[in-house]
């Protein structure tokens, strides 16, 4: 299986005619109008990827997805993603669940052509995100004129569990205040280690304020900085091509004048100036990628959680899941904590949906867990015993 793990681009040579899906089962008939020029699976694929370009990480799950699929199929069913059937998505689901161990090989790289695409079976939530994905790239080569139709169609709809759902990817205030207190006592005797800990510092501040993507970030330049009625905005343009403002606080733009000064540039950001609101590691004027922006807090959190693992094991294994998303997750919780109308927290994450922004609400939980425990513990605890 190892010399299977090939990536996406490299299949078209790989695959012979009958499985390449030029003549696949669930091929549109000539009489369908095709909007696509592609004749192959492979190269369908690659398109519907293509319409992903400008969000890094969601072309990056969406390839994955894709290609799991497209190596199951070529090599454990036997025939191209075009004749796939429902009974084929049936036995895939299961496989997600109970992936051999050869696809799970921790002796292959985790980046690059030749990887292991799993790194265990799939829980039931992410086994539901990737066939929702896959309905999404069947639903588009569908309406593309490329595929007859779509075996997900026939997907049983599964109750959700609970009546409402709540984002649990955050980090509470005492876990977030770790964080700042950590970093702050980094290390910074060298010139390079004052750089990493004065872009850490903002990048966490950045990101945790405003509630930005990876993308958006990376993206941000200092002209999208913008005083108006002596308040400060961010103007950004998010997923979906979503344009929105963002207000900043004072001690937000303090950080900011901090960052800038430490690389010599004026405190204040111009209105027409080209410099990115961060910075490579020496102070370079080129943007960092969404990616780069990613592995910094990424990096940034693992040593923070090297650091909580003596003192609370707990925090540190949760502290390692976090990722820059969590960062905007944590973002929308501490404002909705906050009491901040809801209607303004959609508006700062750019909801398009008051009821997306809904699953950040917290305090009506925390409310009837100390309402229902606070009864149960004044009754059945002995005095000076409560656990």
């Amino acid at each position: 299986m190892t010399e299977l793990i090939v990536s996406l681009l490299a299949l078209p040579q790989a695959l012979p005619p009958a499985l390449s899906g030029c003549v696949g089962t669930n091929r549109a008939p000539a009489s369908v109008a095709r909007q696509i020029a592609a004749n192959d699976d492979v190269a369908a694929i690659g398109l519907w990827l293509a319409e992903y370009h400008d969000s890094p990480h969601t072309f990056r799950s969406y390839r994955k997805e894709a290609e799991r699929l497209l190596l199951w199929a070529t090599q454990v069913r036997g025939k191209p993603v075009s004749s796939l059937t429902r009974e084929d998505v049936i036995a895939y689901e299961a496989f997600l669940a109970h992936p051999p161990a050869t696809w799970c090989d921790d002796g292959l790289a985790r980046r690059g052509e030749h990887r292991r695409l799993f790194i265990g079976p799939l829980a039931e939530r992410s086994r539901r995100q990737a066939l929702g994905i896959l309905a999404g790239l069947f639903n588009y080569l569908v309406r593309a004129g490329y595929l007859a139709g779509s075996p997900f169609v026939l997907q049983r709809r599964r109750a959700r569990r609970g009546t409402r759902r709540t984002i649990e990817r955050y980090l509470d205030r005492a876990l977030w205040e770790d964080v700042l207190r950590i970093v702050d006592g980094w290390p910074q005797d060298t010139s390079r280690e004052r750089q990493r800990y004065e872009r850490v510092r903002w990048i966490l501040r950045f990101l945790y304020e405003t509630a930005l993507r990876a993308a958006e970030a990376a993206a941000t330049g200092e002209s999208d900085f913008q005083q108006l009625r002596g308040r400060w905005w961010l103007h950004t343009v998010g997923k979906g091509g979503v344009e929105g403002t963002i207000p900043l606080s004072d001690g937000l733009m303090v950080d900011f004048a901090r960052y800038r000064r430490f690389y010599g540039l004026p405190p204040i950001p111009a209105m027409e100036g080209k410099i990115p609101a961060i910075l490579g590691i020496a102070g370079r004027p080129s943007p960092l990628t969404s990616t780069a922006v990613y592995q910094i807090v990424k990096d940034a959190f693992r040593r923070v959680a090297d650091t909580l693992q003596k003192e609370d094991g707990a925090k540190a294994t949760r502290l390692r899941r976090a990722s820059t998303h969590w960062l905007r997750h944590t973002a929308a919780t501490h404002q909705a904590e906050d009491g901040t109308p809801i209607h303004h927290i959609q508006q700062n994450l750019r909801h398009s949906s008051i009821g997306t922004t809904s699953i950040y609400i917290h305090a009506e939980e925390d409310a009837r867990h100390a309402s229902t425990t606070k009864t149960r513990s004044e009754t059945s605890a002995p005095p000076g015993d409560v656990p």
